[in-house]
């Protein structure tokens, strides 16, 4: 890509946040680049003032900025085209493309998995991972018909019009994702706070006491082993931790276990984050994750956890809280439809379930709904994007150019 015939890279500098100013000349810095940009952008987030522009490195209308460290090997050297009309500053930790090819098509090919694979064995450090824009210059990318520029910018815009249209759809996709959600939220707290005349708020100590499993010492646990054992860190995520089996069966036996449906909830860290235990062997760290022993004649387990996310969980005047104690939990409250007639009750509940199960498909399904929607729509985004970029090396009218 450093090759003379396509472009050079131009490392971006001094530009840090506290150089910010309200506004004043478009400026790119490099953290924004995983949090607010896309593949492109022609507006930018920030600024700085015209004398401090005199001295910085200047992105012009076409260059792709990137971001060149990270935190992981995937992240590093994530791109966004300027499209802007005026010249940006780029801060450190950032290069710029100057070229002579489509922006967007440069910006989309950073995205590919040809790209990644040529970056890995650039890339240094330990806790930070970064690649210098000199070895940016040797990473080949795949140019049509290089020797005809017309030709070779045509088929360009063709490539970046096709995957813009993909991105579109899945854009709109995830805003009427965001949208439904929105409802669905709406929806939830009318059905759980008000759609009911007749309901009360019923501490959570009259439906069960707390539980929790039996402390696991670390000394117990090992990073392979037969049965997964969640920490507040791997709650609802994949276990990076396991215990024996023989441990297992003997502390089920003996001690709290959760029973298949109930709600498991995190007691530290994000407080009141809920599972439905489905069964599944594995053990959970005590005091941090723990659940209410609902034997069901008053409140349904699932009816439970959807109130769980919207339960405001007592805590003393004035406290924050920092942890969920048993009495936090027991004294913390949610509303029951006819708590004087069980069976009304119960009934009632399990209508709400019904229709709040529907809206979570819709709304967070990765079997079904639009999030399995957006998925199918990435994967054959990612697909074409990367059959679009990566020409057949018999081709005569196509070269990879560095």
């Amino acid at each position: 890509m450093g090759d003379e015939r396509v472009g050079k890279f131009v490392r971006g500098g001094g530009l840090q946040k506290k150089d910010f100013a309200d506004q004043g000349v478009g400026c790119i810095h490099y953290g924004q680049i995983y949090t607010h940009y896309g593949i492109y952008t022609n507006k930018t987030k920030t600024f700085v003032t015209k004398e401090f522009a005199k001295k910085a490195r200047m992105a012009r209308k076409g260059d792709v900025v990137i971001a060149t460290t990270s935190e992981t090997d995937e992240d590093v050297c994530k791109a966004v085209a300027w499209l802007g009309d005026d010249d940006i500053a780029v801060s450190s930790d950032a290069c710029f493309f100057t070229h002579n090819l489509n922006p967007k098509y440069v910006s989309y090919f950073f995205q590919t998995e040809d790209f990644q694979k040529q970056k890995r064995p650039y890339i240094t450090g330990t806790k930070v991972r970064r690649v210098n824009a000199d070895n940016l210059a040797k990473i080949k990318i795949p140019i049509p018909c290089p020797d005809k520029p017309e030709k070779s910018l045509a088929i360009q815009a063709e490539i970046v019009r096709i995957l813009d249209a993909f991105t579109e759809l899945t854009t709109e996709l995830t805003t009427e994702l965001t949208a439904r959600k929105k409802q669905y939220n709406y929806y939830r707290d009318q059905l759980l706070t008000s759609a009911v005349v007749e309901a009360e708020w019923v501490p959570l100590g009259q439906i069960g006491e707390p539980r929790m499993c039996k402390r696991i010492l670390k000394s117990q646990t090992s990073t392979e082993g037969e049965i997964p054992f969640y920490k507040i860190g791997t709650f609802g995520k994949k276990p990076d931790s396991f215990i024996p089996k023989e441990l297992f069966e003997d502390y089920r036996e003996r001690y709290n276990y959760p029973k298949i449906g109930d709600i498991l909830i995190s007691a530290s860290g994000t407080i009141g984050r809920s599972v439905i235990f489905d069964g599944e062997v594995a053990y959970f760290q005590d005091s941090n994750i723990v659940w209410i022993e609902n034997d069901e004649n008053l409140v349904l387990n699932k009816y439970l956890f959807y109130f769980y996310q919207i339960i405001k969980w007592h805590v003393a005047d004035g406290g924050v809280i920092k942890r969920l104690y048993n009495d936090n939990i027991r004294k913390s409250e949610i509303f029951v439809p006819f708590p004087n007639d069980p069976q009304k009750s119960l009934a009632e509940q399990a209508r709400i379930v019904t229709i709040l199960d529907k809206f979570d498909t819709l709304t967070h399904s990765i079997s079904e709904g639009l999030p399995r929607e957006i998925e199918l729509r990435q994967k054959q985004y990612e697909y074409y994007r990367d059959l679009l970029l990566n020409f057949p090396t018999a081709e005569p009218q196509t070269k990879t150019v560095t």
